[in-house]
């Protein structure tokens, strides 16, 4: 299998007519799959933020005065 990852601009012509007839692809044939619409983050990237996220969720987050860094982390 090869991954493929492509920026498209859809407010193009060309782009428009890209995405349709990859999304035409991916409608009828099973060989062809789109794994990410809109995102514009790696998927390891997208990981690490949820995994911040229940971070902060689960009370194991630091909070830091921006006016006093040295004394906030120290």
């Amino acid at each position: 299998m090869t991954l493929i990852t492509l920026k498209i601009n859809e407010r193009t012509k060309a782009g428009k007519m890209l995405k349709d007839l990859i999304e035409l692809f991916s409608k009828e044939n099973k060989g062809v799959e789109i794994v990410s619409d809109d995102s514009s983050y790696e998927v390891d990237f997208e990981e690490k933020i949820k995994n911040a996220e229940e971070d902060i969720k689960n009370g194991k987050a630091i909070r830091i005065n921006p006016k006093n860094i040295w004394e906030s982390i120290m």
